[in-house]
């Protein structure tokens, strides 16, 4: 996809647009540009101007979906004697990003994108090299398919995610509470 050049004031727009337009489909998946915009707090000409369709906003939801999670795991660096710590720090970090990660699971347009499809699988290599490391070294399951444990992991930040939104879990705890359950679900048995 041909992205348009925007001043930097037209990028900030845009992407605050698109992550309330996530969060909004997270919520509603058919909802209606319309309902895009009103959950924006703009109106569908401003939403018209920055995307042409439906399908062109999903696409830059994608594309803004990979670019947030993306900075965010480069920002935990994965080494021989940090692996132990590498999944809880990125579980911290990525459990305000549970819409992104959500979106990035589930919507079709991700799946659908060459595009995007490729710069999420470039996105998983590093999680998906912790988690063969620490099959490695015992820490997890050897027998378990890595990609079912990153798919199962997505799928427990976006809960946490909801869960800390709607108020049933409080955010300073959501984090250990995620990485012990995600643990226990796939450490190694000690017999």
């Amino acid at each position: 996809m041909k992205k348009k050049e925007l001043t930097a004031i037209k990028q900030t727009r845009l992407n605050a647009l698109l992550d309330e337009a996530t969060k909004c489909l997270v919520e509603n998946p058919s909802a209606s540009m319309n309902e895009i915009a009103e959950s924006a707090g703009i109106g569908i000409a401003t939403l018209h101007r920055y995307v042409e369709s439906r399908e062109q906003l999903m696409i830059h939801l994608g594309f803004r979906a990979i670019e947030v999670v993306t900075a965010t795991m480069n920002d935990i660096k994965l080494d021989d004697e940090r692996y132990e710590s590498y999944i809880p720090e990125l579980i911290e970090a990525l459990i305000p990003l549970g819409d992104k990660i959500y979106f990035l699971s589930h919507d079709a347009t991700v799946n659908s994108n060459k595009d995007i499809e490729e710069q999420d699988r470039a996105l998983r290599k590093p999680l998906l090299r912790a988690i063969e490391l620490l099959q490695q070294k015992g820490y997890f399951r050897q027998d378990a398919d890595k990609n079912w444990i990153v798919e199962v992991l997505y799928s427990l930040v976006f809960l946490t995610w909801q869960q800390v939104v709607e108020g049933n879990v409080a955010r300073n705890s959501a984090a250990q509470l995620l990485v012990d359950t995600f643990y226990r679900g796939f450490r190694q048995n000690e017999s």
